[in-house]
């Protein structure tokens, strides 16, 4: 068995750590972060950040300009870049340039030697900052140092440094609160990933500011960001620092230390390029902005592998927010971005009525709950809501009482229709011999459609469609059947969020009667009930014949969301779902997922309009097209190569 190199997969281990100072003892600092660096490289770390003027202290004052203190921090440069034969890293210190002028720096040490020095270009001089009084900005800077002890490398803000996969930049502090944050050029100019060596001293509600900066620089330039702050054990005399470590990805929290630690602070994960890269394709605003010139690229050893998992947390349903406040204030949103979509869909579309069909599921069912709430919106009664239920051949008593239930506890009005005498005609004049196969299904499924639409057209109605964005990915659906819609509320949420969504909705929105009946509904089996029902009361069981519908989600994320390749996805799959399902199991279901999306995409091209809730859509108009014919061999290969290369 091969152990997963999740470094091949585009991701890169990074650390950040708030170290144990001793102020203005740049040898002793030296000796201590060295030992960082050999605790972190046994961790499997490959870039490792510390703080602004970490080899000296950030709080030095009039230290920084003194003779002594500059040639022991060069001394100290030299000690430590000795240690960075296995584990790179970024440390702040003092340095005075070719003419003369004193800057904070931060240098980045990999392979044992200095590969470069990066300038603060912005020094801030309010409040309790005065940096003026001892640097400059090394905005225009650009050198080359040649020194006997540390070598040759440039002294520049504008250079970037290559480390495998990763293209890292810098921006110390500062940097990152001005106007136009030097960290936008470095992306612009090809990082994706930017440190921050930062000395941000602690005030009430400060650290979310510092937290949002932090985020919305990873998301405006598509990057990863790794912050570290000094620690409380810089001088008191005035502030206080808190040793604030943080790690984000495109505007994703990764992690985050705590404050105020008199003991040293580290944060470990995992950047993963391969999706910032993607990102960056998939956004044309990045694309097409202009590019900064004059940049200096310079490269470091490669990264270390990535073996035995990852540190960062991979959610088994990124559609669903674990932060249950989170999750609250997203399913409202959800909800009113449903529920308003249908709203101006019916004012647009002049209509008296709303049709639905109501199966007692729970796709329906969340559809029902958007029809409640639009008619609210448009100051409408409930009654304008017309509900149908249609049972026929494998429709099940539990369905179908549930179906009741939630009418009489929506206070709608429900009509019942049964299809089986209208599928079985229509079965007869096509000459069908009454089996069981994909004609007596599909044909069960486009008789209620056609009642639907008949209806609508008898009472100036909009037919509501139920389908879920998850049914969709996988063609779970009947062509020209529940495939279609006037307007879908659901088509772009996915069958883990429609469960959520209701049971919030039960416990925040809902009458107790309603509660009960949507309680009923979640306990119910997912099934299309196209086929006579057995000895359970249930014909078909959706997750026995196409998967788990929390595992095709995840790979639903993954791929569209991330563009991760099937061995990517197939990896994270073995991490988010360690213990629940097999690897075997996990390679069998992406196997049917990748088959089923390609060669469902007819159904997708033809979509009935419906609202954009999430990151992901399959909407034909807007967020993916794609050629009905493309096929999925080389996915298929790629997924069957496993079995052999990788880890079972």
């Amino acid at each position: 068995m091969t152990t997963v190199n999740f470094a091949e997969l585009g991701f890169v281990r990074v650390a950040a750590v708030a170290p144990a100072l001793a102020l203005a003892d740049p040898l002793t600092n030296a000796e201590r972060l060295a030992a960082h660096l050999r605790d972190l490289a046994r961790d499997g770390v490959s870039l490792v950040l510390f703080p602004e003027l970490s080899l000296t202290g950030y709080s030095c004052e009039d230290l920084f300009l003194n003779a002594g203190l500059l040639q022991r921090s060069r001394e100290a440069l030299a000690e430590l870049a000795a240690a960075t034969r296995e584990v790179a890293c970024v440390v702040g210190l003092p340095w005075i340039s070719a003419d003369g002028r004193p800057l904070n720096c931060a240098a980045l040490l990999a392979g044992g030697t200095v590969r470069g020095l990066v300038p603060k270009t912005v020094q801030p001089n309010y409040g309790e900052f005065y940096e003026q009084r001892w640097f400059v900005s090394g905005a225009d800077v650009d050198e080359t140092v040649t020194d006997a002890t540390l070598g040759t490398f440039r002294l520049s803000a504008r250079q970037l440094f290559r480390l495998g996969p990763a293209t890292v930049g810098i921006e110390i502090c500062e940097d990152l609160w001005a106007p136009h944050p030097p960290g936008i050029d470095h992306c612009l100019a090809g990082a994706d990933l930017i440190l921050n060596p930062s000395a941000s001293n602690e005030l009430v509600a400060k650290a979310d500011y510092r937290r949002d900066l932090v985020h919305m620089a990873s998301a405006r330039g598509i990057c990863g960001y790794l912050y570290a702050s000094s620690g409380p054990l810089e001088s008191t005399k005035d502030v206080v620092f808190g040793g604030h470590l943080i790690a984000c990805e495109n505007g994703q929290p990764l992690g985050e230390s705590a404050r105020f630690s008199l003991d040293p602070q580290t944060l470990v994960t995992e950047i993963d390029v391969e999706r910032l890269a993607h990102d960056r394709r998939q956004n044309q605003t990045f694309a097409a902005a202009p590019r900064p010139a004059g940049y200096h690229r310079v490269d470091a050893p490669s990264p270390r592998p990535v073996l035995g998992g990852l540190t960062r947390r991979t959610e088994p349903h990124p559609f669903v927010p674990a932060d249950e406040a989170e999750f609250d204030a997203h399913a409202s949103e959800i909800l009113q971005i449903q529920a308003t979509g249908l709203a101006r869909r019916v004012l647009g579309a002049g209509a008296e009525r709303l049709v639905i069909g109501l199966s007692g599921g729970l796709d329906s069912t969340l559809a029902l709950l958007v029809c409640l709430d639009a008619l609210e919106k448009l100051g409408r009664t409930p009654d304008r809501l017309s509900a149908i239920t249609m049972p026929g051949p494998g429709t099940s008593e539990h369905t179908l009482e549930s179906a009741r239930r939630l009418a009489g506890a929506a206070g709608i009005e429900l009509r019942e229709i049964p299809i089986g005498a209208a599928v079985d005609q229509h079965l007869r004049d096509l000459g069908h011999q009454g089996t069981d196969d994909v004609v007596f299904e599909n044909a069960q499924a486009r008789e209620r459609t056609q009642l639907l639409f008949n209806l609508a057209n008898g009472n100036g109605g909009i037919v509501v469609g139920t389908g879920d964005l998850s049914e969709l990915a996988l063609g779970w659906c009947t062509y020209n059947a529940d495939h279609m819609a006037g307007y879908n509320v659901n088509a772009s949420v996915p069958k883990t969020m429609v469960k959520y969504l209701v049971r919030w909705y039960a416990r925040h929105r809902a009458s107790e009667a309603l509660a009960a009946v949507l309680e009923r509904v979640l306990d119910t089996p997912i099934s299309p009930e196209l086929l006579v029902a057995g000895e359970n009361g249930v014909g078909q069981l959706t997750e026995d014949i196409i998967g788990p519908y929390e595992l095709h989600d995840f790979f639903l994320f993954q791929i569209m969301r991330n563009g991760a390749r099937p061995r990517k996805v197939y990896h994270l799959a073995c991490l988010a779902f360690a213990g629940r399902y097999r690897p075997g199991v996990i390679r069998g279901w992406l196997t049917v997922f990748y088959r089923r999306f390609f060669s469902q995409q007819f159904k997708r091209t033809v979509l009935p309009p419906g609202p954009k809730v999430g990151s992901v859509s399959l909407s034909p108009r807007g967020d993916w097209r794609m050629p009905d014919e493309a096929s999925a061999r080389a996915d298929l290969a790629e997924l069957e190569a496993i079995g052999t290369d990788d880890e079972e």
